[in-house]
């Protein structure tokens, strides 16, 4: 894959603008009790030796309401932070083998070092980056063998799978996919490596959650993001390579619509050897 420049002079494609600051104040409105209904209550409190609002009785605490629930934020900014740095080690801005600090990167997002390193931390789980000690992450260098076992595996999941879900998948299921397969096109055909990679996970998602097995689909998007992680060295990925692997998409489609299973399973396999390249 082409090996882009991570040079702390240039930013890449990522204004501080795009990180969007989710609101400070996530606490769920009080709920209000109607005043008859409160009234009910203390009634029904007295009668049964209970104390109503205001009262205490002998030897009880009392206790302050509980904190309302924290609503959790779908769009933080360390989540848009990984997904930017995601999509920069796909595209070869993050450059395998260099080191990169969480300051530096911060800066150059217009945010601050805490979000970047939380992100980063993801990523070393994740095995795309290393922990340096006192000096940031390096990111993993990755050679041709270990693409290519991970396409190895990738097939001996997703190949039965698909197998079994055209034998049982009606046509018009099918068809409702068509459009992620276009997304792919429409990707590859400008070139945009780091929308072709998201476009891409999106279809095989969508493929094998027909199965109804989660954990499955969870696996194979795992497999299948790390495989987009550039090679330590390589012949750059052209924009022709792009296109053929989604035309296998739309391919792959009209197989399972028609129930070729000699088709999907060849092509299946042809995807997976391209994504080895």
């Amino acid at each position: 894959m082409e090996q882009g420049s991570a040079r702390e002079g240039v930013r890449p494609a990522y204004a501080p603008e795009a990180f969007s600051r989710a609101p400070a104040d996530g606490r769920m409105p009080e709920a209000r009790v109607p005043e008859q209904a409160r009234g009910e209550q203390a009634g029904a409190e007295r009668a049964g030796g209970r104390p109503a609002d205001g009262e205490q009785a002998r030897g009880e605490h009392t206790h302050s309401e509980p904190p309302a629930p924290r609503v959790v934020q779908r769009h933080s900014v360390r989540g848009q932070i990984l997904d930017a740095l995601r999509a920069a080690l796909v595209d070869g801005e993050l450059v395998p083998g260099q080191v990169y600090s969480a300051p530096a990167l911060g800066a150059r997002f217009g945010v601050s070092a805490t979000p970047v390193r939380e992100a980063m931390q993801r990523l070393a789980v994740e095995g795309a980056v290393e922990v340096v000690p006192n000096r940031g992450f390096r990111v993993s260098e990755r050679g041709p063998r270990e693409l290519a076992e991970l396409a190895e595996v990738r097939a001996l999941i997703e190949v039965p799978v698909m197998l079994g879900l055209a034998r049982t998948v009606p046509a018009h299921r099918w068809c409702g996919l068509r459009p992620l397969a276009e997304a792919t096109v429409t990707a590859a055909a400008v070139g945009d490596r780091a929308a072709y990679a998201e476009s891409d996970r999106a279809f095989h998602r969508a493929v094998l959650m027909l199965s109804g097995n989660e954990q499955l689909v969870a696996v194979a998007d795992e497999l299948h993001r790390r495989s987009q992680w550039p090679l330590v060295s390589g012949p750059a990925t052209r924009r022709a390579d792009l296109l053929a692997d989604a035309s296998e998409h739309t391919a792959l489609l009209d197989a399972l619509v028609s129930q070729d299973l000699a088709v999907v399973q060849a092509l299946v396999r042809e995807h997976f050897a391209g994504a080895d390249r």
